[in-house]
């Protein structure tokens, strides 16, 4: 039984208006799912991805009113969002200064080519050149950004620990991941292991960061939330019963409507779901008019009313 990548990540801003603008015309996403946290209706959860909704593109936010991130150990550190070529990575790099993101220069990590950058809020990402997709690419018609040089998707994504024999045991005996290298910062000082899920490749790595002389990170704006791993409907039980035989303690089955969702801590305070590919986001909306309304799952629409009067218009994108 193998998780086949990363699925999705949910991070947090405190400015949803600004972080649609920024997701979706500075980056060039689509919002696919314009909705609210069902666990908090006060909230939106906006969903950003590929022109097709794809699993593994889908970028999340939850809006809250807190406080920046205090970035530290213990959390999801960098969010890697993969392109299709080099050429893109220079293409980006031109529109960041043109933009005025704050970025670095392209540099080599882990073998490949990367250009780090962070939003408004501190949310700290890197654009990854993936010349050899697993998956083909499904461009936005409506993207300010030219198909060549969108966003493909997820990953890899960075994990931030103060020791790694814990969260190794997890991610090797709970999730079945492989650990198949490791590579060191350029000062020396940080070494990164790699794990990997399904067929490998950028968009199935988890790489986690040993950093012993962190504090611990405290979640904010500018922060993630979780990370969430790519399973099918049809093996979706066996992995909620691996974690009860196991005595991982989680959240049991819990229906997103969009998605099944199981979700667990690994031993280092980090939060993992697993999530299904089905049914996806066209469930409840026609695929061409994705994001463009409020959608809720139908346990939530009866309140659809009392949900829209507490939620703040966002900009158009």
């Amino acid at each position: 039984m193998q998780l086949a990548g990363i699925h999705h990540l949910t991070a947090v801003t405190a400015d949803a208006s600004r972080n649609h603008a920024f997701y979706t015309r500075t980056l060039g996403m689509r919002l696919v799912k314009k909705s609210v946290n069902q666990d908090d209706v006060s909230a939106y959860h906006l969903f950003y991805a590929d022109g097709a909704a794809s699993p593994g593109s889908d970028l999340t936010f939850f809006d809250w009113p807190v406080p920046r991130e205090r970035r530290g150990a213990h959390s999801i550190a960098r969010t890697g969002l993969r392109v299709g070529s080099e050429a893109s990575l220079g293409w980006w790099e031109a529109r960041f200064q043109v933009e005025g993101v704050a970025h670095q220069a392209a540099a080599v990590r882990d073998g490949r080519a990367t250009v780090d950058f962070e939003d408004f809020e501190g949310q700290r990402f890197a654009l990854v050149a993936d010349a050899k997709p697993r998956e083909p690419a499904h461009p936005w018609a409506r993207s300010p950004v030219p198909a060549e040089h969108q966003i493909l998707g997820l990953g890899p994504i960075t994990l931030s620990v103060p020791e790694l024999t814990p969260t190794d045991r997890v991610l090797r005996e709970v999730t079945n991941m492989h650990h198949v290298r490791e590579y060191v910062s350029p000062d020396g000082k940080v070494t990164t292991h790699v794990y990997e899920m399904g067929g490998g490749g950028a968009a199935a790595e988890l790489h986690v960061a040993v950093e012993p002389g962190l504090p611990g990170a405290r979640q904010g704006a500018g922060g993630v939330h979780h990370v969430a791993f790519r399973t099918t409907k049809k093996d979706y039980p066996a992995w909620v019963q691996r974690l009860t035989e196991l005595g991982v303690r989680s959240s049991g089955p819990v229906n997103r409507y969009y998605f099944q969702s199981l979700y667990f801590r690994e031993p280092n305070g980090i939060l993992f779901e697993i999530a299904t590919d089905e049914p996806g986001f066209a469930v409840d909306e026609p695929m061409e008019s994705l994001g463009e309304k409020l959608a809720l799952p139908p346990f939530l629409e009866g309140r659809r009313q009392e949900i829209e009067a507490g939620l703040k218009p966002l900009n158009p994108a």
